[in-house]
């Protein structure tokens, strides 16, 4: 039996012209911030958020204000979340080690782990309050020991959101702007006159700001191409529909563009699963945005077999990919594109947007093909050194190097190699000639 859909979203084309239409606003905006500055990034804000302030940096005080709205529980709720993603963000900085090794005698080659000097945090809120944002990208750089995090979220009804500006403050952002979209990540990125340009970008978004990163990429350094979220339930009869609509429904309601596909070798399981999507859809206080993506982006996959649900799988490549099957381990030893999984019917992708220590900012549009989620590692820049101790391994290598630089025709190279070979081994080599 072929691969059948029992529904589709979107045709590509469809999907390929809204992308050119968000590639051309994207760059218009970003020429008017890098030409205007601050005046481009006040006037947008004002279209795009009716929010004009008189500094868009808060101050200690505005921050203290802003926490101190903030109730006990949900301060307690912050804590708890941002101990946990510390927890495995200090874990996988101590995986990461500097190394020096000498290759041989007299010649010594190493590395070190040096942070992004300055980082752009963007923590989306617009429609909804992005607290856990905060964690996954502000409090990840704050472990890799980033000099300078600045960050920033959009206003919230027309203000700044107390939980949101309390999670980037006790995640170690040095600076904090009530910025939102194109204008946020434009002005980090390009600089203002108010805003220090940073060296990096980091943060999930909407189409806008995946766009606006794109676009930047080269400029600043990026974690990756993070745009609207993407859920894929891998699931056979082990489970039920209720299940499986709940999470593909519950990432659904992220916006209206938030593919969410279910993968199942069970024809019951599929047909139970598109009824109660229908069912949720009538209860769920978000279902006006969680329909519109099901029924421009919702995909049920209905296959042969587990071989062919993991070709799937692997083919679209899916921001958060859910398993509940009979071999979830199986599933972890064999996929190879996505951006993080969750495995088994006990957790689900929420826990790791919110709370349970992984990062949440993770690859989109297939990206999973060639790079990973956000980690503390894309804060920390690999560099090279190397040293020759002894006056032995000096000639050695230079009449290596010598003889290799001749055969590509690079005589300047090869001399900075024979001066070596004639000082430090007391050769003779002719000017311009290969080391024998």
């Amino acid at each position: 039996m072929a691969i059948e859909y029992l529904k589709r979203g979107k045709p590509d084309a469809e999907r390929s012209e809204d992308d050119a239409k968000v590639r051309g606003v994207v760059e218009a905006t970003l020429a008017d911030i890098e030409a205007r500055g601050d005046a481009a990034v006040r006037a947008l804000s004002e279209k795009f958020d009716n929010y004009a302030p008189a500094a868009f940096r808060l101050s200690p005080a505005d921050i203290e204000g802003l926490i101190n709205k903030v109730s006990a529980r949900d301060m307690e709720d912050i804590r708890f979340a941002q101990a946990q993603v510390r927890r495995f963000a200090e874990a996988q900085r101590a995986s990461i080690t500097d190394i020096e090794v000498e290759t041989l005698p007299g010649v010594v080659l190493g590395h070190r782990n040096i942070p992004v000097e300055s980082v752009g945090c963007y923590v989306p809120g617009g429609k909804f309050p992005m607290v856990a944002s905060a964690h996954m990208s502000v409090l990840t750089a704050s472990v890799a020991g980033v000099p300078r995090i600045a960050a920033a979220t959009p206003p919230f009804k027309g203000e700044p959101n107390p939980a949101v500006i309390a999670a980037m403050h006790l995640g170690g952002a040095h600076e904090i702007y009530v910025l939102g979209g194109i204008q946020a990540v434009g002005a980090l990125a390009l600089g203002t006159e108010t805003i220090e340009p940073v060296h990096m970008l980091v943060g999930p978004g909407n189409a806008f700001v995946a766009e606006a990163k794109r676009q930047l990429y080269g400029r600043v350094g990026i974690d990756l191409f993070a745009g609207p979220t993407e859920t894929m339930v891998i699931a056979d009869e082990t489970v039920d529909g209720e299940l499986c609509a709940t999470d593909l429904l519950g990432q659904a309601e992220h916006g209206y563009n938030s593919p969410a596909v279910l993968v199942t070798n069970s024809r019951k399981l599929a047909e139970d699963t598109l009824a109660e999507v229908d069912r949720i859809l009538q209860i769920l206080p978000t279902a006006e945005t969680a329909a519109k993506s099901w029924e421009d982006y919702g995909e049920v996959i209905l296959c042969d077999s587990y071989d062919e649900m993991l070709d799937v799988a692997n083919d679209i490549a899916s921001e958060h990919v859910q398993v509940m099957t009979d071999r979830d381990d199986w599933f972890l030893d064999n996929m190879r594109s996505y951006g993080a999984l969750f495995l088994g019917a006990r957790t689900n992708v929420a826990n790791g947007d919110k709370v349970i220590g992984t990062n949440h900012t993770l690859p989109t549009k297939k990206a999973g093909r060639y790079t990973g989620g956000l980690w503390v590692g894309k804060f920390l820049k690999t560099h090279s050194y190397q040293k020759i101790t002894t006056d032995e391994a000096a000639a050695e290598i230079g009449e290596y190097c010598s003889r290799l630089c001749l055969l590509e025709g690079f005589v300047g190279h090869a001399e900075q190699a024979n001066l070596r070979v004639r000082r430090y081994g007391g050769r003779n080599i002719p000017y311009g000639e290969a080391a024998e």
